[in-house]
């Protein structure tokens, strides 16, 4: 017989395994490589703490053709993974950001926020919001980071996310709204397959969302904010947050795969968005026939490459 402390009281597929006597298994674990040059970009990286408090980092780019007193933009990124999984320093999200800063030549800060369920959510948001202050450090040019004072253009910044990076990218871009540190200037947002959900379906959710990813979805909220008010807490679900009008920038790109899960979110977003007042510019593109956050998985298929010219052109159109 199964002794009570190996008791598995619940089960996230592909994410986590919890334990009667409080013990958990993350059940992904991430692939981690060295920052340094990439070779077939000749993107340099380096790993930089910005909270020596909580010992949390970033993982810095800046693309081949940097010089200085060339300021290039600068793309503030969080990574994926249910708010549970995932890492900066993954291969999935370094080849990804190595491809994107060469592609739109731009610095890029790639944040490692603390994960739960050993920190459990809002600590993720209070992360990214502590990458945005230590950016704001640099604003003379004379901040901590080299990299920041030479290379990044702190008035042409662009915040982005894949899943649930995607939903803390959005929250940050209402805080920048209200709460920007002096001198920097958020130009765009850009939402990879957010992570967004609520009680209610919208869309065409009912027609192809199965009983049982509804019940993951519910629960991986639940597992990753003990403390929230459910799944209409504003946090997951944008419809419900009095503070969107307030998005601090002027323009955003909402990538939604076709056969993404989270496809009628994003469309669900954009009314959202566009009700709310916010007087900025929102554009959703569809990825046809892909799943969630495919071009992490095939970064060289068409509807990637597709992708990434997109984000090229939003970026330098600012």
């Amino acid at each position: 017989m199964e002794s009570s402390t190996n008791e598995i009281i619940k089960e996230l597929p592909g994410i986590i395994r919890i334990f009667k006597d409080g013990r958990f298994q993350k059940l992904q674990v991430p692939d981690i490589v060295p920052a340094g040059v990439d070779p077939s970009t000749g993107v340099n990286s380096k790993d930089v703490v910005f909270s020596s408090q909580n010992n949390v980092y970033a993982r810095l780019y800046i693309p081949k053709t940097t010089t200085l007193h060339h300021k290039l933009p600068l793309l503030i990124f969080y990574h994926g993974g249910g708010f549970m999984i995932g890492s900066a320093k993954s291969s999935l999200y370094h080849n990804f950001l190595n491809l994107i800063v060469s592609e739109s030549n731009v610095v890029a800060v790639s944040v490692d926020y603390r994960l739960a369920p050993e920190f459990p959510l809002p600590i993720a948001y209070e992360d990214s919001w502590e990458a945005i202050k230590w950016i704001g450090e640099h604003v003379n040019g004379n901040g901590p980071e080299p990299w920041l004072n030479d290379y990044a253009d702190l008035q042409n910044i662009f915040l982005a996310g894949d899943s649930a990076g995607g939903n803390i990218a959005h929250h940050m871009a209402i805080r920048v709204g209200s709460d920007a540190p002096p001198g920097l200037r958020f130009q765009g947002v850009i939402l990879f397959h957010p992570y967004f959900w609520g009680k209610e379906r919208v869309g065409k959710e009912s027609d192809f969302i199965e009983p049982r990813l509804i019940v993951f979805l519910e629960d991986s909220w639940a597992v990753a904010h003990p403390g929230s008010s459910g799944l209409d807490d504003p946090l997951i679900n944008p419809g419900m947050d009095p503070n969107i009008s307030g998005m601090g920038c002027s323009k955003m790109l909402v990538f939604i795969g076709g056969n993404d899960f989270f496809r009628e979110r994003g469309l669900y977003y954009k009314q959202v968005v566009e009700k709310s007042g916010w007087k900025g510019d929102l554009e959703v593109v569809e990825n046809e026939g892909e799943e969630h956050v495919f071009f992490l998985f095939k970064p060289s298929c068409a509807n990637a490459c597709t992708l990434h010219n997109r984000i090229c052109t939003f970026i330098n159109n600012a």
